[in-house]
């Protein structure tokens, strides 16, 4: 039998309004107030975002942020920075016993990954799930997309989507990146390097080990087509149906509350 889930299409925002309302439908499903959901988003202005565990002090140069208008908000989950920019960025918020992402971190990663590749390949996108690979020594930098980590999606090597999740009272969250254009200048410009010297190393290192949607396949796509894509991926795999609908006012009540905690100081200096 066909399930249903939740579909919500929140447009455009800032970060810590993003990551308020991730927050919020997680606190929602724990208490059992809302469906399994995705979401789909966007950035405004374009916003780096820190892995929950990440130094913005040693990692982020601030001056240079605020320079090229840049925001900044710290993620529920791990992982390493992100440069949200020309992209589509998804979440899921469903409990930890769901056959989707049962049987722990691993398995979950690799179930999610299946659906966001076969909604790529769909539109002509030759991508893969990465195995594995860690990128370590000398050449690893504080950009998520430096290199893939376990069960991303690539091409040829080069990774497109970066995702990073969070395990609270029984919920998974998992939230990522579908990249449609890189935004390389921008990443190293907030970046810290012990050089300049090694900022451009890395900088010509990490347009070769990362790519955009649009790159692949020689053409724009719009927002839209890539959400259709994925929207029909999660019934093709798993029989669910995804129905269009809104945050409910408990939801939002919780966003407001929420989004004071990832705008100050407290939450993204915390490490």
């Amino acid at each position: 039998m066909a399930e249903t889930w939740r579909l919500l299409d929140t447009g455009i925002a800032d970060g810590p309004t993003n990551m308020a309302v991730d927050e919020a439908i997680l606190q929602e499903h724990q208490a059992g107030g809302v469906p399994p959901t995705v979401r789909f988003y966007g950035w405004d202005p374009p916003t780096i975002s820190l892995g929950y565990g990440q130094s913005l002090e040693k990692e982020i140069d601030v001056a240079a942020l605020e320079k090229r208008r840049l925001g900044l908000v710290r993620r529920l989950t791990g992982g390493r920075a992100v440069l949200h920019d020309r992209e589509v960025t998804y979440s899921i918020v469903v409990r930890e016993d769901h056959p989707l992402v049962e049987g722990g971190i691993l398995p979950s990663y690799l179930r999610i990954a299946g659906v966001l590749a076969r909604g790529l390949r769909s539109l002509g996108a030759p991508v893969e799930v990465a195995s594995g690979r860690k990128n370590t020594g000398e050449h690893s930098s504080a950009a998520c997309f430096d290199a893939p980590s376990w069960y991303e999606i690539t091409v040829a090597g080069r990774k497109m989507v970066g995702s990073a999740q969070t395990r609270k009272g029984g919920v998974l969250l998992q939230h990522g990146s579908i990249v449609l254009e890189l935004n390389v200048d921008d990443l190293f410009a907030v970046l810290r390097f012990s050089s300049s010297a090694r900022r451009e190393r890395l900088k010509e290192k990490f347009a070769l080990q990362a790519c955009g949607l649009w790159e692949v396949l020689g053409r724009p796509v719009g927002p839209e087509e890539v959400k259709e894509a994925i929207t029909r991926s999660f019934a093709e795999m798993y029989g669910i149906n995804l129905v269009y609908g809104d945050l409910t006012p408990r939801e939002k009540f919780l966003v407001e509350e929420l989004r004071h905690k990832y705008a100050g100081r407290e939450w993204n200096w915390r490490r």
